[in-house]
């Protein structure tokens, strides 16, 4: 079992940044890929990145060039970095942990509940 809980979310203006991070607890959390997802009303998750355990990184195209994912094993944590943030931006965002390096957020067998990221105009 791997518990996850966001952080780092709040209300931002257009162009600004902001660093969410998922603290995970319980076992093998290093042996897990991690992966960040958003959600708006009426839409699916939307997949932004996912890091292996070595750092491999797979960034889907929602949020070309302005997202870093990074992870460090020792204190547990993943963190995704947002910099030039866009109104088109708000949403829940989500971190997950799965067994595969893949984008399908069936992949993934647990997930934090959430953080609100806003962006103003």
């Amino acid at each position: 079992q791997v518990q996850l809980v966001e952080s780092g979310g709040g209300l931002v203006q257009a162009g600004g940044s902001l660093r969410l991070s998922c603290a995970a607890s319980g076992r093998s959390f290093s042996k897990h890929v991690m992966a960040w997802f958003r959600q708006t009303p009426g839409k699916e998750r939307e997949f932004i990145a996912a890091i292996t355990w070595s750092g491999a990184i797979d960034l889907a195209g929602s949020m070309p060039g302005r997202v870093i994912i990074s992870r460090d094993n020792v204190v547990k944590t993943c963190y995704l970095q947002m910099n030039g943030l866009k109104p088109e931006d708000t949403a829940v965002y989500y971190c997950a942990a799965g067994a595969t390096f893949e984008r399908l957020e069936a992949d993934y067998a647990y997930w934090g509940q959430g953080t609100q990221v806003a962006v103003s105009s």
